[in-house]
């Protein structure tokens, strides 16, 4: 027997509140394929630079989602010089993509890097205990650090607001893409697109 179509595959409305639902789910659910989506930025020449992050937040209200990185990486540096960015989803049991366009910004000493800095495991703090800044040349794999909170310094929370929000499902019986685009207003424009 064949499972019922979802609703979100005819409708755009409830195709964009599912795909708010997965990433909201998403955070929190770090079994989640969508807990670990690909961002691309430009680096220091201008080219297309993709890196995987961790998502650690989605607010539907504001369009916006959050990750955290070091603040001496090329990818900092880069998202601090041009802020265009754009993170791709994919969950393959679910048969769903999504790619969010718009605007990164970095919070580096701010109330929004220190709660997330605050909110943060132990474990994931380590990762900017480390003396060397990302992509720095070192004599040997260094020995992981020891004390999670000297880390601070070099942590940062990026924040993207995002303006375009493209939905596609994979189906057998025909694929349905969706784009969503919200203008400086926040008026929403909604249209079907060619898979």
């Amino acid at each position: 027997m064949k499972p019922p179509r979802p609703a979100f595959a005819d409708d755009l409305s409830a195709s964009l509140q599912e795909a708010f639902r997965l990433l909201a789910n998403a955070v929190p659910d770090r079994r989640s394929p969508l807990h670990t989506p690909t961002l691309a930025s430009l680096d220091d020449a201008g080219a297309p630079s993709l890196r995987t992050v961790v998502l650690r937040g989605f607010d539907a209200d504001a369009r916006s989602l959050r990750f955290h990185t070091d603040r001496r990486s090329d990818k900092a540096r880069g998202m601090a010089r041009d802020g265009r960015v754009m993170m791709h989803f994919y969950d393959a049991a679910l048969h769903i993509q999504i790619r969010v366009a718009g605007r990164a910004a970095l919070h580096l000493d701010d109330a929004v890097a220190d709660a997330a800095w605050a909110a943060s495991r132990s474990s994931s703090r380590m990762c900017y205990a480390a003396p060397d800044a990302p992509s720095a040349i070192v004599a040997a794999p260094p020995a992981a650090p020891q004390d999670s909170d000297i880390g601070r310094p070099h942590f940062a929370a990026v924040v993207i607001g995002f303006h375009r929000l493209e939905w596609l499902w994979l189906a057998a019986a025909g694929h349905q893409r969706a784009r969503f685009i919200w203008d400086e207003a926040g008026k929403l424009t909604v249209d079907w697109i060619a898979p």
